[in-house]
């Protein structure tokens, strides 16, 4: 079978297939789990329980959990370098919720509760 270069392949869509595989794309993209982040930031859990201060055992519970506290994926986030962001989207559009923004967000040194945060929880 011989291969096919994508804008060969690209050149047979119709503009609305074109669209619809470019939106998938930006989806799959977009959505991530927690490992696949940690990783993509080539970060081990290792590595991400130092800066928050728990056990690896902790990390690898927090990215296996679908409800967490919101300070608590804040810590996560921050120790990857980033900074979360809440969004209600709506057909109309989105907006940011401030409300968690001005939340006193922990501090690394106190991110340690996270380890008992998520052994409690799991």
């Amino acid at each position: 079978m011989m291969a096919h270069k994508w804008r060969d392949i690209r050149r047979t869509l119709s503009p609305e297939q074109e669209e619809a595989t470019r939106q998938y794309v930006k989806s799959v993209v977009e959505a991530v789990t927690l490992n696949q982040l940690r990783e993509a930031r080539s970060l081990t859990q290792a590595n991400l329980a130092s800066v928050l201060g728990v056990n690896q055992g902790s990390v690898s519970k927090m990215e296996k959990r679908t409800d967490m506290y919101v300070s608590t994926l804040r810590s996560f986030i921050q120790a990857m370098g980033g900074q979360l962001q809440i969004r209600a989207v709506f057909p109309e559009g989105e907006v940011e919720i401030e409300q968690f923004k001005d939340a006193g967000a922990p501090s690394v040194e106190s991110a340690s509760s996270l380890d008992s945060m998520a052994d409690a929880a799991a």
